[in-house]
């Protein structure tokens, strides 16, 4: 007899919660819409983003590169995402309004970004899963990358999720 699970069928989230979500993270949390990244797809296994880059981003003159703050940040908004959605990928029993003031208890414990390349290009790509969702505390991997899909930045956090 195997001892294998059963593969699960992934979770959809209704289109009114993915677009909540998205109007959240894009325009209502106003630094996310100063530093212009976006949010790109959301799913109860990970979330990603677009960030263009803009002269106001721009940490080294010399080189043109992209501010580390603007990737720790963005990194950071991005995780928080990921937790949010996988809070609701638990509990789809309840309305989407409801798993959306799931993100009213978030908070980051603990960030680390290790920068692997200098950032430099017209646009980047960042992605961010969770690791482990528990009752209090989610911790997540995260990811930027550039236009060519070359990782430049990777990211852990820790985040209160209750």
């Amino acid at each position: 007899m195997s001892k294998h699970a059963e593969p699960q069928t992934p979770i959809e989230f209704e289109p009114a919660f993915v677009a909540a979500v998205q109007d959240l993270f894009d325009e209502k949390i106003v630094f996310n819409k100063l530093m212009g990244v976006r949010l790109t797809e959301v799913r109860a296994d990970g979330v990603r983003a677009h960030l263009a880059m803009k002269p106001e981003l721009v940490g080294n003159y010399l080189h043109h590169r992209l501010h580390g703050g603007v990737v720790s940040a963005c990194l950071d908004a991005l995780a928080g995402m990921a937790c949010m959605a996988a809070s609701a990928a638990r509990h789809m029993d309840e309305p989407p309004l409801q798993r959306l003031h799931r993100f009213s208890k978030l908070g980051t414990i603990d960030l680390r970004i290790d920068y692997l390349r200098p950032c430099v290009g017209e646009h980047f790509d960042l992605r961010a899963e969770v690791l482990r969702l528990g009752s209090r505390v989610a911790t997540t991997r995260m990811e930027f990358l550039g236009a060519d899909g070359k990782l430049l930045c990777v990211g852990a956090g820790a985040y209160i999720v209750s």
